[in-house]
């Protein structure tokens, strides 16, 4: 059994609805983020094991601070308002091994 993990990077869009007017991932954008990223690293060549992997995921319960999504084995934090802060986030971290500090929470 290897020791390095299955996907350098996996990462975790939060696309959880909430009702009754409560903040929520799904209400900013978050489906339409996930699925920019997913194209977006199959553009580039990244997908599959070893690369990067692009997820979705149910209520990450930052919900205030969203929409959310997290990079692992990182551990990072993003949060971001439109395509060009994914592609800064695919570009500068997932690529460039560089937190983007000013999406970071």
């Amino acid at each position: 059994m290897s020791d390095s993990p299955y996907y350098e990077h996996h990462v975790f869009f939060c696309l959880n609805q909430r009702e009754g007017g409560r903040p929520c991932c799904f209400d900013k954008g978050a489906t339409q983020a996930q699925e920019h990223a997913k194209q977006r690293i199959k553009e580039l060549g990244l997908s599959g094991q070893g690369k990067v992997r692009i997820n979705k995921a149910g209520c990450l319960d930052r919900c205030e601070e969203g929409p959310v999504l997290v990079v692992y084995p990182e551990g990072t934090w993003y949060t971001y308002v439109d395509n060009q802060d994914i592609d800064e986030i695919i570009d500068e971290h997932l690529v460039g091994g560089k937190v983007v500090e000013r999406l970071k929470i």
